[in-house]
């Protein structure tokens, strides 16, 4: 679903404090994904949107085109209850992210 989709099915989501884990986890097509953690409801999810656009304007400096809303898909991973259970959960992914197609360490850690 789209992130608009995801709040407005639960507006306690759009209120709520988001921490996140995280925005270069990578699948085998090596596709990026943000993680994020909604602390009103405990849903872990993953966000991928669409590549940026850059360009350059006359005077050198870099325009980076906003995303549409639409083109940002959101996937729930797992509810976890508390962000020390995420964090627990989660040790160690600073550097599991960076590694070739992270999203299956992600799935280990989470998959019941």
């Amino acid at each position: 679903m789209d992130i608009e989709a995801f709040y407005q099915q639960n507006e306690a989501r759009r209120e709520s404090a988001e921490f996140e884990f995280g925005d270069e986890w990578r699948d085998a097509s090596e596709n990026t994904y943000r993680l994020s953690w909604v602390e009103a409801t405990g849903e872990l999810y993953l966000m991928i949107g669409p590549e940026a656009s850059v360009s350059e304007d006359i005077f050198g400096d870099f325009i980076v085109a906003d995303e549409a809303v639409s083109g940002l898909t959101v996937v729930v991973v797992a509810t976890v209850a508390t962000l020390g259970a995420v964090e627990d959960r989660l040790q160690g992914w600073e550097d599991a992210m960076l590694e070739e197609n992270s999203l299956n360490w992600l799935y280990e850690r989470f998959r019941e």
